[in-house]
């Protein structure tokens, strides 16, 4: 627990993900929450974000602040749903953002395609140069960027990326191309590529720039009507948006740096379970995020989540802005399982989606999924087959699990089953170990947090199989990235390239460009109207070895470190990433970082579960038992999550469920309930 002050007021977070919108609404005057799962309108997602106030029953001019998750530039860049847009470059590099890295879509074969965000007709050429060190090479041809911008603009371009060689080491062609921007584009959606990345590496800033104009459109036009109908609806304080690096920024802003808010729903769980995680005295988690479709992993050391500056959201698509970084991996509730050419049992990547959805649905799915298989072994109750499925039987389940996977394999219905859950959870361990171990981490050193609508069903069976010893599933795991956004911080990252020899590097230069970021991360904080209790300031570096491509970053202790303590401190990190010295190779400064936090006050999670709801006993919240399939069936008590007693003491084999998602206690497991109501699960048995 912290000692920072209870924030006094009546604020919402909303998410919007692709099944379901997510609210919660928390009133510290009234000292109650409020919650909403409803439809998410995919044609228009102010609707579902209007529907879930009202599902609430919030008023939303009684709110003081709305803190809102979007997928709207998620989903425009998967699926390539962007607006026209125009790009104009140094002569001779329009195809910069085609010829990208020296890869290929599938490592070991010569198959595959990429289709550049922007067409090559709309990629135009200006006369100018600068040089790696800044100095001018040859100057902007100022008639031909006009003759430029009115060819894009007649062509119907409803956004514009200018994108100049070199201009990490002197943006001064760029602003200067801007300004003439802005007198003749006819609109706002202007991005200068080094305004957005100050980074060397002409593909990844062109990308990066490319992406954030594509999605500008789009994402100004969503904010501002959202903005105008929760308006009309008497809300007069400031909508802030979730952006990928788990800050916030408000949408009068959010637009001018769109890319930002790619992943953004994502990082709102990863928040919240930082935040949980720190409340509950667990500031070590490894997350584990799982839906219908995929399983989002990531890491928290020190209740900070990992942020990466290097994500690519798909092949040859880098988004070097600040995101949290989320793993992902094709397995959810909806993988389908099947026995494939080899006669192997795969399960995943294909999803058998919402519709028609896995067998127990009811929705006319005839494969069998990961879901069918957890309703087959009694981890999800099978009498709720009959209200929820149209009439779907067990046995139609089992006989599809035989049929088409049993009798190929030489199984029973239930030992296939099984199988499916063993596949199903290796492969999730194996995102997980992505983020711990790749990073030089070892899993046992972090507790699993487990929330999405499927992701305590599997958490402890996933932790036995990396041997993490606890997991944490707190309150509402299936509205966890909603409560992300009720309690995630304001958060401006800055970087500058460097890119130089570090004993080549002015150490002065360095400092004065680390105190620049701090002042300026400070003074955006301070542009936003919202109550801050305190402000954190972390700096790093990103360096590498003369001749490598990858980047390490380093954290810094402070904003003045002298040229001895980079070295250390790279060496050290490089040792203990990849147990390896290289005192023969000189070190490279490539880029200075800085992130600014502006820290909320806190709020009190332990109203997430009405305590009126409570039972005196444990006897009392036991709401039955059923047969579960472990390594054999067991008649397991069934326990609601919202009756446990505030002390509750668990043992296993057990079953909680709730609202949200069910959470599955191997024999042998113990749990118990903190004062924020999270359940904290001690693995034993096979552990």
């Amino acid at each position: 627990m912290t000692d920072r002050p209870d924030l006094t007021g009546s604020f919402a977070g909303i998410d919007v993900g692709g099944t379901f919108t997510d609210l919660v609404h928390y009133d510290s005057r009234a000292g109650r929450v409020r919650l909403a799962k409803v439809p998410t309108t995919l044609d228009n997602q102010a609707d579902g974000v209007l529907g879930a106030l009202d599902a609430a029953g919030v008023d939303a001019a009684a709110l003081d602040l709305i803190v809102h998750g979007t997928t709207t530039t998620t989903n425009a860049v998967l699926e390539r749903r962007l607006c026209k847009t125009g790009l104009i470059t140094t002569q001779g590099f329009r195809d910069v953002l085609e010829l990208g890295r020296r890869t290929r879509p599938q490592a070991y074969g010569m198959k595959g395609q990429f289709r550049p965000l922007i067409p090559r007709d709309l990629r135009l050429e200006v006369p100018e140069r600068m040089l790696a060190n800044g100095s001018v090479y040859h100057p902007l041809d100022e008639d031909a960027l006009r003759a430029a911008l009115t060819y894009l603009a007649d062509e119907g371009c409803e956004a514009l990326v200018i994108h100049f060689l070199h201009s990490y080491a002197n943006p001064a062609h760029e602003r200067r191309a801007g300004e003439i921007a802005r007198e003749v584009w006819p609109n706002g959606n202007v991005t200068l590529g080094s305004a957005l990345l100050s980074e060397s590496r002409e593909f990844e800033r062109g990308v990066t720039a490319a992406v954030n104009a594509s999605v500008q459109p789009l994402l100004r036009r969503y904010v501002e009507r959202l903005a105008d109908r929760l308006a009309d609806r008497g809300y007069q304080r400031d909508l802030l948006v979730m952006n990928g690096n788990g800050g916030m920024v408000s949408a009068r802003i959010v637009a001018e740096e769109a890319a930002k808010t790619v992943m953004s729903g994502p990082a709102s769980g990863v928040m919240a379970a930082a935040y949980t995680g720190r409340r509950a005295g667990i500031p070590d988690l490894l997350t584990y995020d799982m839906g219908g479709t995929s399983t989002d992993v990531a890491m928290i050391r020190g209740a900070d989540p990992a942020v990466s500056h290097e994500i690519e959201i798909e092949y040859a698509m880098p988004i070097h802005v600040p995101m949290v970084d989320v793993r992902t991996v094709g397995a959810g509730g909806g993988s389908i399982a099947r026995v494939n050419a080899a006669g192997l049992l795969q399960v995943g990547p294909d999803s058998a989606g919402s519709t028609p959805g896995p067998i127990c649905y009811g929705k006319g799915g005839t494969l069998p999924t990961i879901s069918d298989a957890n309703m087959l072994l009694g981890r999800m109750d099978p009498a709720k087959l009959n209200t929820l499925a149209g009439g779907v039987s067990i046995d139609t389940i089992s006989e599809a699990f035989a049929d088409q996977l049993g009798a190929p394999l030489g199984l029973d219905a239930v030992a296939a089953a099984s199988a499916v859950l063993r596949i199903a959870t290796a492969k999730m361990a194996d995102a997980v170990r992505m983020v711990s171990i790749s990073l030089g981490e070892d899993p046992r050193d972090f507790a699993l947090f487990a929330f999405g609508g499927a992701g305590p069903l599997h958490a402890c069976a996933i932790a036995r199989e990396l041997g993490v010893p606890r997991v944490l599933v707190p309150a509402r795991p299936g509205i966890t990235n909603a409560l992300g956004c009720v309690v995630a911080d304001l958060r401006h990252d800055f970087v500058q390239t460097v890119n130089r020899p570090l004993d080549a590097c002015d150490m002065a230069e360095v400092h004065a460009a680390l105190a620049k970021q701090r002042e300026d991360g400070e003074a955006a904080i301070a542009r936003e109207r919202v109550e801050i209790a305190e402000t954190r300031v972390m700096h790093s570096v990103d360096m590498q070895f003369i001749g490598q491509t990858h980047l390490l970053r380093v954290p810094l202790p402070d904003a003045e470190p002298s040229r001895e303590a980079l070295q250390s401190l790279f060496e050290e990190a490089y040792y203990r990433r990849f147990q390896v010295t290289l005192p023969e190779i000189r070190p490279a400064l490539v880029n200075v970082n800085t992130s600014v936090i502006g820290r909320r006050p806190e709020i009190d999670l332990s109203l997430l579960i009405d305590a009126a709801a409570r039972k005196a006993t444990l006897a009392e919240a036991q709401t039955g038992t059923r047969p579960v399939f472990f390594d054999d069936w067991h008649e397991t008590p069934v326990y609601w999550r919202d009756f446990l007693p505030a002390d509750a003491a668990l043992t296993g084999p057990a079953i909680v469920e709730q609202m949200d998602c069910t959470l599955v206690m191997e024999p042998g497991d113990r749990a118990s309930q903190d004062a924020d109501g999270n359940l904290i699960v001690t693995l034993g048995g096979r552990a």
